[in-house]
């Protein structure tokens, strides 16, 4: 019997199936585009996500050498929301997590509750990005939307009411609304008052892990799936993902390497300190039982793939291609620093300050620089701030000696060595590639008995493939550089403020 895992992510859903024993039988993935009709908008057809799990679960399922399936997950992104009738019909486009339209009510959150009362509330800071602040946008410019919705509804619980069962959410998702209490595992009734919205037109929060009911013959048939296989509640990917490497108490972080790039710390309490909220940190439910997550992050691998498109003109027709490339460049880089300082702040900076004026900055051109020297000086600054990130986690979540990675960053031998070095601790690379799903797949097999428990489910399927030591050495060399990097962004703040009074109309100063 096998598990099917899936991860549906704000542009591409990939489905994984698993053995027993944590080998991958099959995956599958299709990708999709965001719509931007306007400024500050970011959508999608909710049908876009229903029409991807059908498509990569059936091909996934029949690549699976007929090994039957009798559990699957679905995991997925958060703050993308679906508003909903009372037939389960979407009225109108899912609205994603980098959708910004929701500032004014966001300010408007801050004002009437307060920043911090929000944080000790949800373990979030207060941003445009979360669902209730974009639920009192549709309330002030779409009335008949907001009045016509039954339901505000997650990815993943939309999802399951296409497969004929409940809106559950799990504790993790529902995290992410900016209107759930981390500490009691509901709903907040303070905030839903505020901000005028029942907690009946919301998903129903369950644990991660819950079985939301069995396929019924017509649901099986869309999907591919055997009728009667359990149906099981997945997560947020963050926190599924930790839990595929294994992080699920404290002294172990892991680190996601993706567009972003995420450390996240496991513990038995929320992070709800005065360096958590200072540091603007994100805490809530983890999708290990009496468990939380706190997340410190930033941009990264969007940092890599813009050099990669600027120098190869985004040409490259596979993924495969473009691994081929990074190789290439990685295979010249020097075996001293670059002397160059990349800030990876395309779009802003994450923690501590989520600064959405700075600006990726490339200081110490020369006229000698080559494509291989500003490759390595990508690599080197998403080092230099992968290392402040583990110092901002440190002091709210506690120290930690090593860190279990998973994502496209793990394919850089340099990156990885660069990570350590800098940061002063250890880096696991694990034999599944695909964390989030096996997280997924982890919660379903305990959910529906194969695994007695978490920890038998991580012994059986999550592996260490090798380990990437601190090189004090190297760590010694980079001294100089790294004292510029950390130079650099205070440095530049009259210039970002500058820039920000010419946005708003400003006369020259």
């Amino acid at each position: 019997m096998s598990i099917l895992a899936v991860d549906v992510g704000s542009s591409r859903c990939k489905a994984v199936v698993f053995s027993s024993s944590g080998e991958i039988l099959a995956q599958s993935s299709r990708q999709y585009s965001p719509q931007f009709p306007q400024p500050g908008f970011a959508e999608v057809p909710p049908l876009v996500f229903w029409d991807a799990l059908r498509a990569t679960t059936q091909e996934t399922v029949d690549g699976s050498h007929h090994d039957p399936v009798q559990a699957l997950c679905l995991s997925s992104h958060a703050e993308t929301f679906v508003p909903v009738n009372r037939e389960g019909q979407p009225l109108g486009s899912a609205i994603l997590n980098m959708d910004t339209r929701a500032t004014a009510e966001s300010e408007w959150c801050e004002k009437e509750l307060g920043r911090r009362r929000i944080f000790e509330l949800t373990g979030l800071i207060v941003h445009p990005m979360y669902p209730i602040p974009k639920i009192l946008w549709l309330k002030r410019h779409r009335p008949k939307s907001f009045a016509g919705a039954e339901r505000f509804l997650g990815v993943t619980d939309f999802l399951l009411t296409r497969l004929g069962l409940p809106p559950y959410i799990d504790y993790s998702l529902a995290s992410r609304f900016l209107g759930f209490d981390v500490r009691r595992a509901c709903w907040s009734e303070e905030i839903l008052s505020a901000a005028g919205i029942a907690a009946e037109r919301l998903p129903v929060p369950v644990p991660a892990g819950t079985v939301a009911g069995k396929l019924s013959a017509e649901a099986a048939a869309q999907i591919g799936v055997p009728a009667g296989a359990a149906v099981v509640v997945g997560g947020h990917d963050q926190p599924c993902g930790a839990l595929g490497v294994g992080v699920v108490k404290a002294g172990r972080v892991a680190d996601s390497m993706g567009t972003y790039e995420c450390l996240l710390a496991s513990s038995p309490q929320p992070s709800l300190s005065d360096a958590a909220f200072s540091a603007s940190l994100n805490t809530y439910r983890h999708v290990v039982p009496e468990q939380f997550v706190t997340l410190a992050y930033f941009p990264a691998g969007i940092m890599v793939k813009w050099l990669h498109d600027l120098l190869y003109g985004g040409t490259s027709e596979s993924s495969v291609s473009e691994t081929e490339d990074y190789a290439r460049l990685e295979s010249h880089a020097a075996a001293e620093p670059s002397g160059i300082c990349v800030l990876p702040h395309l779009i802003g900076t994450c923690n501590p300050d989520f600064n959405p004026r700075a600006r990726g900055t490339i200081f110490g051109l020369t006229p000698a620089t080559t494509r291989e020297q500003l490759y390595q000086a990508v690599l080197e600054g998403i080092a230099c701030e992968l290392a402040q990130m583990a110092e901002i986690l440190s002091r709210a979540a506690g120290d930690f000696a090593d860190v279990y990675g998973s994502g496209g960053g793990t394919r850089s031998a340099l990156g990885l060595r660069l990570r350590a070095a800098l940061s002063g601790r250890r880096f696991h690379l694990m034999r599944c590639p695909e964390a989030v799903c096996l997280g997924s797949a982890i919660l379903a097999g305990v959910a529906t008995g194969i695994y007695s428990s978490f920890a038998e489910a991580i012994e059986a399927l999550v592996r260490e493939d090798s380990v990437v030591e601190p090189d004090p050495v190297l760590a010694a060399s980079y001294a100089h550089q790294v004292w510029k990097y950390r130079s650099l962004y205070p440095a530049l703040a009259p210039v970002r403020e500058h820039a920000a009074h010419f946005a708003q109309g400003g006369e020259p100063q």
